[in-house]
């Protein structure tokens, strides 16, 4: 089932402030992050615009890449998400998290069936009764004492 996507608004590179450019190059440099996978994050929407800012903001970005641990006074600002930028960071986990609890319900499906096909071969082929397991009904609910 395919959800059908929202009116997306378009937006001009005058949206992104240059202490965000700053991050999202940040992070492309670091490696943490490819060009493409900043743009669906983030919600950019040009094809090359990561790109472009790497190619425009690596230099700013280099200060700030060393070998050891980046010292405060030179660590980028953080940013703080636009609100239509982080409802695309949780929309995007959410889908990754869906995929990962449907992926395990097949997986316990699966191994479900495995098992009754497994047991249903015992019982026969081998003539191995396996007995059922019942469970008791718990008694209905019980009504407190009148006074």
């Amino acid at each position: 089932m395919q959800v059908p996507e929202e009116a997306r608004v378009r937006r001009s590179q005058r949206d992104y402030s240059l202490p965000f450019k700053l991050a999202v190059v940040g992070e492309v440099a670091r490696g943490e992050l490819s060009y493409k996978q900043a743009q669906r994050r983030y919600g950019i929407q040009g094809r090359s615009t990561v790109l472009a800012w790497c190619r425009k903001h690596a230099p700013l970005v280099a200060i700030f890449r060393g070998d050891g641990p980046i010292s405060p006074a030179l660590a980028p600002p953080a940013v703080e998400p636009t609100p239509e930028q982080r409802i695309k960071q949780l929309e995007t986990a959410l889908r990754e998290q869906r995929r990962q609890y449907e992926k395990q319900l097949r997986d316990e499906q699966e191994k479900n069936l495995l098992l009754r096909t497994m047991l249903q071969v015992v019982e026969e082929d081998h003539g191995i009764p396996l007995p059922k397991k019942s469970f008791p009904r718990p008694f209905p609910a019980s009504k407190p004492p009148r006074q």
